[in-house]
């Protein structure tokens, strides 16, 4: 750990933004070209990635620029925003290994009640409800969610260490 602790601030802030993509731009690939649907609080789980990835390009500009004040704090952010995400996955990975009951607003992906001509009936024939309980798919005996655990958690891990050497 120290070694890693002991690198520079941008290599490290910089690993953790290059990650963060990687991880989004899988999951939007999972979706998009592998045609797995998210569910709800699989959507939900995106939203870190969407605030934080903005956040680290700018505090590796700021950390190239020696300002290292405003860049530790975001950093900082950072990894609690990960930190927190990581316990939402858990909650989502839970739910879907039937440890708890998940929410019960996980219903139908798009508007089932929406005006988009053809009736409520016609709706609900086309209608796919993504469940938040049934992993669409497991790799290596993790589901999406569980893997997001994990890399939720080197996320926010990174971005500590990143913080932590800036400061010094």
């Amino acid at each position: 750990m120290r070694a890693f602790v002991s690198g520079s601030p941008i290599r490290l802030a910089a690993a953790v933004l290059v990650l963060a993509l990687a991880t989004i731009l899988g999951a939007l690939a999972f979706e998009h070209l592998g045609g797995y649907a998210p569910c709800p609080l699989c959507l939900q789980q995106r939203y870190a990635y969407y605030v934080t990835i903005p956040a680290l390009g700018l505090a590796v500009w700021l950390l190239a620029l020696g300002r290292r004040g405003f860049a530790i704090v975001l950093l900082a952010l950072v990894a609690a925003i990960f930190f927190a995400n990581a316990g939402f996955a858990a909650y989502h990975a839970g739910a879907e290994w039937k440890f708890w009951p998940g929410p019960d607003t996980c219903a139908a992906a798009g508007d089932a009640l929406g005006g988009g001509g053809g009736g409520l009936l016609k709706e609900l024939e086309t209608t796919h409800v993504v469940r938040c309980d049934e992993p669409a798919l497991r790799i290596f005996g993790l589901s999406l969610a569980g893997w997001n655990v994990l890399i939720s958690l080197a996320l926010a891990a990174g971005s500590a260490a990143a913080a932590v050497t800036a400061r010094r």
